[in-house]
């Protein structure tokens, strides 16, 4: 009897970490998938609960070990019981804001503000 497998892409579609299987696919034919640390060419190719999957997801580098085969693309809590993340990505940092040196550069709102009381003023030199 042989061991039950489901299709790559299917998969990963099955556990959300693609919105569309059609991009599932292509990046499996592209050869952006390990399984196990081979590269997969093909979508079609068979994974059963075990294997290690290894695939680029946005800026990350996503490893999990597959648990479950799907049987449908469910809520994301029934799809993260597929899968055990084996290297969870790291949490975003925040991007610092540039500082520029005060008086250099354009003015802000509160500096135009500020020379635009000081051009209205009165001369006070009579």
């Amino acid at each position: 009897m042989s061991e039950p497998s489901q299709r790559i892409d299917k998969w990963l579609w099955y556990a959300r970490f693609f919105k569309a299987r059609t991009r599932a696919t292509r990046v499996c034919n592209e050869g952006r998938v390990r399984l196990s640390g081979q590269v997969i060419h093909k979508a079609h190719h068979a994974l059963k609960p075990g294997d290690v999957l290894t695939f680029p997801q946005g800026p990350h580098i996503r490893v999990v070990r597959v648990i479950a085969l799907g049987v449908r693309r469910g809520p994301a809590v029934e799809a993260r019981g597929l899968y055990e993340d084996l290297a969870p990505p790291a949490a975003p940092q925040m991007a610092t804001v540039a500082e520029r040196e005060l008086g250099s550069g354009r003015p802000t709102k509160a500096d135009r503000r500020a020379l635009d009381r000081l051009r209205e003023a009165p001369d006070d030199e009579n």
